[in-house]
């Protein structure tokens, strides 16, 4: 028993897991859930931008043919042509086995060399399946190109404090059956004291918009059942304030949805600002958006 409590005491701690989430510039991080899940080896894949997936790529890649490669070498004489003990010429053997191309110099020489070229030939077959179809759900994933604005406004219209933040359509076709939702998470302290985060959903004055061509500018009433009612810059600071915004629409060439979310910490709402029209018309009442100007915003009131 003093042998087992003397191993338990000694045992190492389990190395802490965790992961950090990112939305812009807000992250949050969950302890207990490693940052890549082994286990899900397809969404770990799909999730890794390009530089990581051809960089994790090039590495399984290289890792099956040295691996490989070291079964050869352990045996010399497997590979006719290939000199004994060099692990260059087994490697350059696999590379080829592997890709099913062989060019004839270096070939099995032995039962195990064909045993091995046999089994690799089939990985190879194998992977280069599997990589296909990675690669094709990686260039068939649909995109979002939406353009949101850098910095949400609290401006009056129509004499009553509204909350606005301004969306643009980055693709050159019209989007169609958009949807919105902007959500506030606000820090709030409930009678006993206790600080806690609070999501609240703020309603907006149009919420769907069944063809989506240039821009549109959410807007929320800040009236007296919003929770942003009475708020100001400092407040929102003080609050911890920050501002989801998620919005999705089909796209007719995909024939899908789209979606994408923006969050705005506290600094970035701008209150007695309003958005610069980005829209005009021409001398044929031809309707332009500039999308480059979908960040200006010009003193207004609050």
């Amino acid at each position: 028993m003093r042998y087992t409590a003397l191993m338990k005491k000694r045992r190492p701690k389990p190395r802490e897991q965790f992961t950090r989430i990112t939305f812009g510039s807000y992250s949050l991080i969950k302890k207990g859930v490693p940052r890549y899940d082994w286990a899900d080896p397809y969404r770990l894949a799909v999730g890794l931008s390009w530089p990581q997936f051809l960089a994790g790529l090039l590495g399984v890649y290289l890792s099956m043919n040295a691996l490989f490669a070291l079964a050869y070498v352990a045996r010399p004489g497997c590979i006719a042509n290939a000199r004994p003990h060099v692990f260059s010429d087994a490697f350059f053997f696999s590379f080829e086995t592997l890709a099913t191309v062989g060019y004839g110099e270096f070939y099995p020489a032995t039962l195990y060399g064909h045993i091995v070229a046999a089994c690799e030939i089939i990985v190879g077959v194998a992977f280069t399946a599997i990589l296909t179809g990675l690669v094709f759900v990686r260039f068939a994933r649909p995109r979002a190109k939406f353009v949101f604005a850098a910095h949400p406004v609290v401006t009056l219209h129509n004499g009553v404090p509204t909350f606005m933040v301004r969306v643009g359509n980055g693709r050159a076709v019209s989007m169609a059956s958009a949807q919105a939702r902007i959500s506030a998470l606000i820090a709030e302290t409930s009678v006993e004291g206790a600080v806690f985060r609070r999501t609240h959903e703020l309603k907006l004055v149009r919420s769907t918009l069944p063809v989506f061509p240039l821009s549109w500018t959410l807007m929320h009433t800040i009236d007296a059942d919003s929770p942003l009612h009475g708020m100001d810059a400092a407040a929102f600071v003080a609050a911890s304030a920050r501002i989801f915004v998620s919005f999705e629409a089909r796209d007719p060439d995909l024939a899908s949805m789209v979606h994408d979310m923006r969050v705005y910490d506290p600094a970035d709402v701008l209150f007695g600002m309003r958005y610069v029209d980005i829209i005009t018309n021409d001398d044929k009442g031809q309707p332009t958006a500039d999308l480059t100007l979908i960040d200006d915003v010009v003193p207004g009131t609050d």
